[in-house]
């Protein structure tokens, strides 16, 4: 490949993206003593949580474990306000993360990641951005996150719209008062689900346009008390160890009994119990919600019968509770007054399966069987999940080879970390990992952690390249879709399958096989002199 030219700007590491993941990352580097250099798309840092800034934006995992574990002085120094963090809220604790640690003077900003290419003779990579400036560097981090590639679908019409429209994962920073507006909410996801509520609130008519329900289990969000957060940092090093060893690395109650154990009346009692108790931890009422169809739909059973009880139109009810696919498949959402909200005599649901969108026209929406005049348009309409900030770099390793031409039918990594013909090229949460069906942080304190012990091994035994072999390779990519094939995931077409994006490979892109048994194996790999890697030495350049 192309030789880095003696202009480009040499240092040791690349990281790319500025959110929970790069901070971490650039931390950790610096301890190993590498000059790095991260760059971030946005004018702040924050990543993911920098570009949610749509009404409602709120984590749907408690504060008290979205954090960073890694330093004891810093997770008993912040203070929490709520039981779930809202986006502003989250946004402020990277700041101060971001502040605490110095990290700023090592962030370029407003700088988006083109190109990287492998000169195979050095065993660097030439990174370049859309500034039209060239780095390089030994190692190449991808922190570019797993939900930060918005996806706007093809919508015809869009560019003639006289109104505004918005997505939730791009959000504009100044605020935005639909006071008065006719509001139309494409999208009925995560997003949405949290969005919908409050523009309601707002918006003198609201039409919400839904393709596929989804399952949402109630937030019963509330102010966190001090003493509770005390009682809770008083024993922080031993909730985090029980958490890393759970399937998910959050400290919820995981059921031991399958869903035939008890009868009838137990059944209900007890999703009763997780209904009250809120938030996504409902769906491990039993074991076998996952692995059993007869199990899941029960369990679903009981959400549709909520969502009835809830919504007063019959018609509403029904369209709104999911027939489609096994609850949990899709991402389960957490809400506050979703389902409630269409009961408002300002809101209204359009069925997109009935009716799909015709057209965008310049006073707002024409569908097959109405036309609505909005003032704005909301797309909730998600991403392009896992691989999609990756993909829409052009990074080229052995032989020339593009990465996307490598996985064009589906990712292929090891261990979901490194992925054969490109060296030195490390992901962080990628295809093939834990990553989104876990507490992100603890994903990525695990993986940025791994990453700094392996190149901290390279230092130590005096190797330059590190990359896994082709062989290991297979097998992981054998085993991640052996352990999805034994749940319901693969059933649904959801985006954990790459199913909303078009042409997308249709391929479970997580590792469904739980948490703690992932580190465990991590573990295990370190253990056997770094089973299924290849490590060689290479001159450094002049």
């Amino acid at each position: 490949m192309n030789t880095a030219p003696s202009m480009a700007r040499q240092t040791d590491a690349v990281v790319i993206g500025a959110g929970f993941a790069g901070l971490y990352m650039l931390h950790r580097l610096r301890k190993l003593g590498l000059n790095t250099q991260v760059f971030e798309a946005g004018d702040g840092v924050g990543g993911t949580w920098y570009w949610n800034c749509y009404p409602g934006a709120r984590c749907d995992v408690e504060s008290m474990q979205y954090s960073y574990s890694f330093d004891e002085q810093l997770q008993q120094e912040w203070k929490w306000t709520e039981r779930y963090p809202a986006q502003a809220e989250i946004l402020s604790y990277i700041n101060h993360v971001a502040d605490r640690f110095d990290l700023r003077r090592d962030i370029q900003l407003e700088t988006r990641v083109t190109s990287a290419d492998l000169d195979e003779n050095t065993g660097r990579w030439t990174v370049r951005t859309d500034k039209g400036e060239e780095i390089n560097c030994r190692f190449l981090i991808s922190a570019a996150g797993c939900l930060s590639a918005a996806r706007v679908p093809e919508v015809a019409g869009l560019a003639d719209f006289k109104g505004k429209w918005y997505h939730t994962g791009t959000w504009p920073h100044e605020k935005i008062d639909f006071t008065g507006q006719r509001v139309g909410v494409i999208g009925t996801g995560s997003s949405g689900i949290q969005a919908i509520p409050v523009i309601a609130r707002q918006a003198s008519e609201l039409v919400v346009f839904q393709r596929t329900p989804n399952f949402s289990i109630p937030a019963w969000n509330r102010p966190l008390p001090q003493e509770e957060q005390d009682a809770w940092k008083a024993n922080y090093v031993e909730h985090r160890e029980r958490a890393r060893n759970t399937r998910s690395g959050i400290l919820y109650q995981y059921s031991l009994r399958a869903t035939a154990d008890v009868d009838e009346a137990e059944r209900q009692a007890e999703y009763e119990r997780r209904w009250q108790r809120g938030g996504a931890n409902f769906t491990h009422a039993f074991n076998d919600i996952f692995i059993n169809r007869v199990s899941n739909d029960q369990a679903a059973q009981f959400v549709r019968n909520k969502i009835s009880s809830i919504v007063r139109d019959p018609k509403t009810a029904a369209l709104l509770a999911p027939s489609d696919h096994a609850i949990g498949t899709k991402r389960i959402c957490v809400d506050s007054d979703y389902y409630a909200t269409f009961n408002r005599p300002n809101v209204k649901l359009h069925d997109l399966r009935a009716a799909p969108i015709e057209t965008i026209v310049p006073e707002g929406i024409r569908t097959a069987s109405d036309t609505y005049a909005l003032d704005s348009i909301v797309f909730a309409t998600g991403y392009d999940a896992v691989t999609g900030s990756i993909d829409r770099i052009e990074i080229r390793g052995r032989a020339g080879v593009a990465l996307k031409d490598k996985w064009s039918h589906g990712p292929k990594t090891y261990l979901g970390i490194m992925t054969a013909g490109y060296p030195n090229l490390f992901f962080i949460t990628g295809p093939g990992s834990p990553s989104v069906l876990t507490n992100v942080i603890v994903a990525i304190e695990q993986h940025v952690d791994w990453i700094s012990r392996c190149i901290a091994h390279m230092q130590a035994s005096g190797q330059t390249i590190a990359e896994p072999r082709q062989t290991a390779e297979d097998e992981w990519v054998k085993h991640v879709n052996e352990v999805a094939d034994q749940t319901l995931f693969p059933t649904t077409k959801s985006w954990y399958m790459g199913a909303n994006i078009p042409g997308k490979p249709r391929v479970f892109l997580p590792y469904v096989g739980g948490f703690g048994n992932y580190t465990v194996i991590c573990e295990d790999v370190i253990k056997a002199g770094y089973r299924g890697f290849a490590f060689s030495g290479q001159p450094q350049p002049a």
